[in-house]
């Protein structure tokens, strides 16, 4: 999924649990409004002259308080609604308690926390706070021109005119400036969430396709040790099953000798597959203590030798341990090349030597038959090719100069190749 451009975000729309809030949030509004109403009407502390009856007062806070139970879904037409409202109720001379300012105040809040058009939302929210700041400064000329303050309320530090326009204009720039700034935090704080979720959206994705790709190699892995095992001890065990077959009358002693190799050979592949169906059970380092290793090779040289091949070997340099994954890799390589002898080559001698070298383990193979080239295509020398190339090494495959085929394999032994 391509991340979206954040910049040009869009914030969705109030979901069912927020417009539900919306419609509690008007319902404590208005009750608060009614609440502040009657207490200003019965403490007498009217901003206004001659102000209307009390039920125009509260005719007037129900008409405020109704918007907002959609306050975030129509958010512009919200706040222009209340904007208008307001200034018809101080023209009414019904503007005394503070609820009408919080209503304003909300209303401005939430375009800039919610409006998805976000030139509109600057601007609206720009105009409106111009055309408050023009209706302040036409009460306030009304003010100065009204009638002379009363010389007992004459007691400040300052000149009550001058006192006046002070405290209108302080109190009204900290007010907008206020509701303006924490719409714009609230919007900044949405799409900030919302880049969060998608990138642990990103991440979680990201993980399951590392785990099906992990299945995936282990797939891999698990059918070429399948390949590895059943290839090289079938093959085995039907030459042997054949050999005691041929000389079963003739020759009985050989043919019990044949058969012994055929069941050795049988529990030798079916403890192997047990090993391989382990590692489906248990971890890493418990899967390649399971899995054969360079300690095997006697054994499995053996077994190509019952098979009737002459094999020697040789082991160069001075040997140390390697990593258990390079000791399973390099097992299976010289076993599926012996395998490959067995079935194609038609070899007589097969020569298999191993180099310890500064910082990798070196493998050859080579047989001197003049069968069928032992590594055309098949699953055996692509499994061979993987399991080097997991470890950074390298294979080469082909007919040797003179006669028959080498498999040369070099394998990193350092744990960090």
């Amino acid at each position: 999924m391509q991340e979206p451009e954040w910049m040009q975000w869009r914030r969705p729309g109030p979901t069912p649990a927020q417009r539900r809030w919306d419609v509690g949030v008007a319902v404590l509004v208005l009750l608060a409004g009614v609440e502040f109403t009657v207490l200003v009407d019965s403490i007498g502390g009217y901003a206004f002259p001659d102000p209307p009856e009390m039920r125009e007062h509260l005719a007037w806070t129900v008409a405020l308080s109704i918007p907002l139970v959609v306050r975030r879904r129509y958010p512009l037409a919200v706040m222009l609604v209340v904007s208008a409202l307001f200034i018809a109720a101080q023209a009414n001379r019904s503007g005394d308690s503070l609820v009408p300012s919080a209503v304003l105040f909300l209303a401005i809040f939430t375009v800039g926390a919610w409006e998805r058009n976000r030139l509109l939302a600057r601007w609206s929210r720009i105009g409106v706070i111009v055309a408050m700041f023009l209706w302040l400064g036409f009460n306030l000329v009304k003010f100065l021109l009204g009638p002379d303050v009363p010389p007992d309320l004459l007691r400040g530090a300052m000149d009550p005119v001058l006192a006046r326009v002070l405290y209108g204009l302080e109190f009204n720039i900290f007010f907008f400036v206020l509701a303006y700034a924490v719409g714009e935090m609230a919007w900044t704080a949405a799409r900030r969430q919302a880049q969060l979720e998608f990138q642990a959206d990103e991440l979680r994705r990201s993980q399951e396709r590392n785990v099906r790709g992990a299945i995936a190699a282990e797939r891999m892995r698990i059918a070429r040790d399948l390949h590895d095992v059943v290839a090289h001890h079938v093959s085995v065990m039907g030459i042997q099953a054949g050999a005691a077959r041929r000389v079963l009358d003739s020759d009985p002693a050989l043919a019990r000798d044949a058969l012994q190799t055929v069941e050795k050979t049988a529990r030798t592949a079916i403890s192997e597959l047990r090993g391989l169906l382990g590692v489906l059970r248990a971890d890493a380092e418990q899967d390649f203590q399971a899995a054969p290793g360079l300690d095997d090779l006697p054994e499995l040289l053996e077994t190509a030798r019952s098979a009737g091949l002459e094999v020697s070997h040789g082991v160069y340099g001075t040997p140390r341990d390697v990593p258990p994954a390079v000791a399973v890799s390099a097992y299976r390589v010289v076993q599926e090349a012996l395998t490959n002898v067995v079935k194609h080559a038609g070899a007589g001698h097969v020569d298999v030597r191993m180099r310890y070298l500064d910082t990798a383990l070196e493998l050859e193979v080579a047989d001197d038959g003049r069968g069928r080239s032992s590594g055309e295509g098949g699953f055996g020398l692509v499994g061979m090719r993987e399991r080097v190339a997991v470890h950074g090494g390298t294979l080469e495959a082909g007919p040797r100069r003179s006669s028959g085929y080498l498999v040369r394999a070099s394998l990193p032994t350092e744990e960090n190749a």
